[in-house]
């Protein structure tokens, strides 16, 4: 072991080796002295002065000799030795380099898509679980490049060019003492990249689809679809969860789920059942869970229009001119309009005032086109206007020409009644339809922003009339006579005249008998309808009596409306009960004519004082145990047809006057329709 240069022979562990061109150049900068050459011969290896370190025996200086010798000798293997390594790793990294700035500088190569960062990013998931796969285009490029860089190490070392102006030398790259040259610079040469494979696309994560995927126009889960389950009436809730955000409809089973994400109801019930065809009840798409991609198929339609009918101009225009029937999914035949309302528990007191409503023309054309009230701006919080939009629902539904069922279920227009009428009206307690008729109008017309008397909207336009009312307060009865004639002479006491609106007009039965007859047997009376209209002549005086005061009221007409409601006034209440008058009215079916109940300067203005039956409400029963029926005529066939719940029948107009009429209304003649009576 060399003891006068320890640095030369290393002995480090080969993996932390100095750079074998440095030991190279360190070996070839060193003086070899020859054997016996100086005056003196070599110089003590420790002489503490100049003198001795220039003397010194033979022995000691062939010693350094060898030791100098030995020392080159083992720093040119080590040359040899690491000289391939470094131009294998300098190799390497070259490849990588020139891979990477040759798909910077080359215009043809052909660039990733824009979207096609966000594929990778959303796949980040699916690459972290399998290690073998690559994190990106760029780390793959990189990773095939050093694979083909280790597979060609043989050839590639045949392939280093050596650039001109390098210098050769002995023992694998060490230069000659006298000269000097620059270290061996290693070029790997370009290969054309046309053979390998062009990395794949990376795959798409959940959550997100491909809005070209080709799955999305041949769904092989079409035929799973039942539509005889299908039922949209009911309120767009979670089955589960109760919730109405991002809610979805199963088309296998007819259930509704939340969601549709990995842990969404929706995927969990398509995950459990098989059942793999949703529709957002929101935006109306289908989707495939729990492949989850959108279903793009014309055939189906069908179930978006059931779902959300829509009406054109047109459409609308010819509904009272079509006699054609509809064919439901079951097989069932039905007229449009002319529909079943389903009784949930106690609510077919709604139903009759809801389809008597759906069947006047003025109304149901407003409410068929959401554009008409979609743009009504409310104040922050106000639920009344969600009665406006459940009702134009309901009222597309019934005049829907393809229902998968020839029946409706008015479950959210119910909801949005108990909800906006605070409970006062509700599904599983009978009530009273007159009340519920007059609460719907004006709420209907609060909603949809009118007021008073300034701004009209739809209701007014269509239901609403005018009259005086004359008003004289009438002394104590008790009082003397002679005091009773100097209070009349008062101010207080004179009649007085107000203009009012109305939208129905209340008629009053007569007593009913309170003893039965010879034969032991109620008499049912009778009493024209002219009889009990003669209330709004003018001339006829009722007494009304309050606690404090009694007061005598007339009244005139002074404005038809082109549709007049009758509410006849069955009902009477006392402390103890309530108590129902069965009076049957007779009535005309058609040309009823109201001009004797306008005054003499209204007459002349008003050309048109006629009017026919559309609907006819009808009471049956005690009056806290009894049902409701409702008549209807159907514009474009002619026919009366009697609706009950979800009985629907046609009925002869003869045995409509035989009823217990409760509500009617009445359509107003005009000139066209006067004269299509007349021929």
């Amino acid at each position: 072991m060399c003891r006068t240069k320890p640095w030369l022979m290393s002995s480090r562990p080969p993996g932390r080796q100095r750079q074998p061109g440095a030991a190279v150049v360190a070996a070839a900068s060193i003086p070899v002295p020859a054997a016996g050459v100086g005056t003196g011969g070599a110089a003590p290896l420790r002489a503490p002065g100049a003198a001795a370190r220039r003397q010194g025996t033979p022995q000691r200086a062939g010693a350094v000799a060898h030791c100098h010798s030995a020392a080159a000798a083992h720093a040119h293997s080590n040359a040899d030795r690491f000289a391939p390594r470094a131009a294998h790793a300098q190799i390497a990294r070259t490849a990588a380099m020139s891979s990477r700035g040759r798909r910077d500088r080359d215009p043809r190569e052909p660039r990733e898509p824009r979207g096609a960062s966000a594929a990778r990013a959303s796949s980040r998931s699916r690459r972290d679980a399998d290690g073998e796969r690559p994190r990106g285009r760029r780390d793959a490029e990189r990773e095939r490049a050093r694979r083909e860089a280790a597979e060609a190490l043989p050839v590639d070392l045949a392939r280093v060019k050596r650039e001109p102006g390098t210098g050769t030398g002995t023992g694998g790259g060490v230069w000659g003492g006298s000269g000097t040259a620059a270290p061996v610079r290693v070029k790997r040469e370009r290969e054309p990249d046309g053979d390998s494979d062009p990395e794949p696309e990376p795959a798409v994560r959940y959550g997100r689809f491909d809005p070209e995927d080709q799955r999305s126009r041949h769904c092989p889960y079409l035929d799973t679809i039942n539509k005889s389950v299908l039922d949209f009436d009911f309120e767009k809730l979670c089955s589960i969860s109760l919730s109405h955000i991002n809610v979805y409809a199963c088309l296998v089973c007819g259930k509704y789920f939340q969601g549709r994400g990995l842990k969404s109801h929706a995927y969990i019930h398509s995950v459990q059942l098989s059942h793999h065809v949703f529709l957002n009840l929101h935006t109306l798409k289908f989707y495939c869970l729990p492949d989850n991609y959108e279903i793009i198929d014309s055939s189906l339609e069908d179930i978006t229009y059931v779902l959300k009918p829509t009406f054109t101009a047109q459409h609308i225009a010819h509904l009272d001119k079509q006699a054609k029937l509809s064919r439901a999914y079951d097989g069932t035949t039905y007229l449009p309009g002319i529909v079943g309302l389903n009784n949930i528990k106690a609510n077919d007191y709604a139903n009759a005032v809801l389809q008597a409503l759906s069947n006047v023309p003025p109304l149901r054309n407003y409410f068929l086109e959401e554009e008409n009230y979609r743009h009504i701006q409310r104040p922050p919080g106000d639920i009344m206007f969600l009665l406006v939009q459940r009702f134009g629902e309901l009222m597309r539904k019934l005049w829907n020409p393809r229902n998968f069922k020839a029946h409706v279920s008015p479950h959210e227009m119910l909801q949005a009644v108990v909800l906006c009428s605070k409970k006062n009206f509700q599904i599983t307690k009978q009530g009273d339809g007159v009340e519920f008729l007059s609460w719907f109008l004006n709420a209907l017309h609060a909603a949809l922003g009118g007021t008073k008397r300034k701004k009209k909207t739809i209701v007014t336009d269509v239901f609403q009339g005018s009259m005086r009312i004359f008003t004289k307060k009438l002394p104590h009865p008790d009082l003397p006579a002679e005091e009773k004639a100097q209070l009349l002479q008062n101010s207080e006491y004179q009649e007085r005249m107000v203009e009012s609106t109305f939208l129905y007009l209340t008629l009053d039965l007569p007593t009913a008998p309170l003893y039965k007859d010879e034969k032991e047997q109620l008499i049912i009376p009778q009493v024209p309808l002219f009889s009990i209209l003669a209330k709004f002549n003018g001339s006829t005086e009722k007494e009304y009596k309050t606690y404090k005061e009694n007061f005598l009221k007339r009244f005139q007409l002074t404005r038809l409306p082109p549709y007049l409601i009758f509410c006849i006034k069955r009902f009477t209440k006392n402390n103890f009960f309530v108590e129902k008058n069965p009076t049957i009215v007779n009535f005309p079916i058609t040309n009823v004519d109201l001009r004797e109940y306008l005054s003499e300067e209204v007459q002349a203005t008003h050309s048109h004082t006629t009017y026919d039956l559309i609907a006819n409400i009808v009471h049956d029963g005690k009056p806290s145990e009894g049902s409701y029926r409702i008549h209807v005529l159907h514009h474009g066939t002619g026919k009366w047809y009697e609706l009950q719940d979800l009985q629907v029948t046609d009925i002869l107009p003869q045995m409509i006057t035989l009823s217990e009429a409760y509500i009617q209304i009445w359509k107003r003649r005009e000139e066209d329709e006067t004269n299509q009576q007349g021929a």
